[in-house]
């Protein structure tokens, strides 16, 4: 039996804007106090196969924390929780993205499906793109990962480019290694 649920408005979405706000006040305090904030909720994570297969330090700041929340989340303190039910759909949003995660029975995540929005690319992506295009900036960019916890931990990260020169649009893709597809 599958459930499926949105976080969206619930009092868990509540908490973990509570915790972004939070996080962002110490990370304009200071650099090294929000890694170190990050460091600990990452240690006391349960999915730490997904954490580790998504290599957290190559990703933006929204992107990081709306992952850790989704491994952190206790799908067995959620109200929905019930035995018998085998998989979970559970659906996280912030304003720069969503990720759809499916937990097994035992809280442990599976699969997820992810898309962000203006995020930021990482150096090796604006390396590839300055090197290739020169003169052309990137306008949008969007970020999608998707994770499979199958017989080991796999992952796809892409991000799919809007470059601008003048009045000249183009769209690209490239991996997170900055290798264009």
């Amino acid at each position: 039996m599958n459930r499926f649920y949105n976080i969206k408005n619930s009092t868990h979405m509540k908490t973990l804007k509570l915790m972004f706000a939070a996080v962002f006040v110490f990370a304009a305090a200071t650099q090294g106090l929000s890694q170190q904030v990050l460091r600990e909720i990452t240690v006391r994570a349960t999915n730490y196969r997904y954490l580790n297969a998504l290599e957290p330090e190559e990703a933006a700041q929204p992107v990081n924390m709306l992952q850790q929340y989704a491994a952190t989340y206790d799908i067995k303190s959620a109200d929905f929780y019930e035995e018998e039910a085998d998989n979970y759909f559970v659906s996280f949003y912030i304003p720069e993205g969503k990720i759809l995660a499916a937990y097994d029975a035992e809280g442990n995540i599976e699969r997820t499906a992810e898309r962000y929005k203006n995020v930021g690319i990482p150096k090796a992506v604006r390396d590839a793109i300055t090197k290739r295009f020169p003169k052309w900036t990137v306008s949008k960019d969007v970020y999608k990962v998707s994770y499979y916890n199958n017989s080991g931990a796999e992952t796809s990260r892409l991000y799919k480019l809007l470059l601008e020169n003048g009045d000249k649009r183009m769209r690209v893709k490239l991996s997170e290694r900055g290798e264009f597809l």
